[in-house]
């Protein structure tokens, strides 16, 4: 099993956890207190700093069930961690809900980190791209 180097940036933080055996993310906690306003985003401290493996990245994705109960989302989702990032993991959270405030107690689960494996690919510019069935048919081409 590949390791997860992660280090407590303040005392008060929780260590990431997954909620059941399997699960792909890793739950993330305020580390204060926070109150977000109808409609506010503010950047919020976890307290945790990873070392992520070599050809590898982190993504903070929001957690479904505060999106679906409350509207809580990320405004960059999903933030990207890249591997020689050493610094604090902060999540740039977003409260959807035009006409109520939401509260957040210190230590409570906010978003999720999910480690991804990377491939370094080498940029060839070329004149023209291989046909594919989709072509270039883009948003809403699926029908819905």
């Amino acid at each position: 099993m590949t390791e997860l180097r992660f280090s407590k940036t303040d005392p008060r933080a929780k260590t990431p956890t997954r909620a059941h055996p399997g699960d792909a993310g890793l739950d993330l906690c305020c580390l204060e207190a926070v109150e977000l306003g109808a409609g506010q985003r503010a950047r919020v401290a976890t307290g945790i700093a990873v070392e992520l493996p070599a050809g590898h990245a982190g993504l903070i994705v929001p957690r479904s069930g505060l999106a679906a109960r409350h509207g809580l989302s990320i405004v960059n989702a999903p933030g990207l961690i890249d591997e020689g990032y050493r610094g604090e993991l902060q999540v740039l959270l977003l409260n959807t809900d035009f006409e109520q405030a939401l509260s957040l107690e210190a230590g409570e689960r906010i978003a999720q980190l999910v480690v991804i494996s990377v491939t370094e690919l080498a940029l060839v510019e070329v004149d023209s791209l291989d046909e594919s069935s989709r072509g270039e048919q883009g948003f809403g081409s699926s029908g819905r």
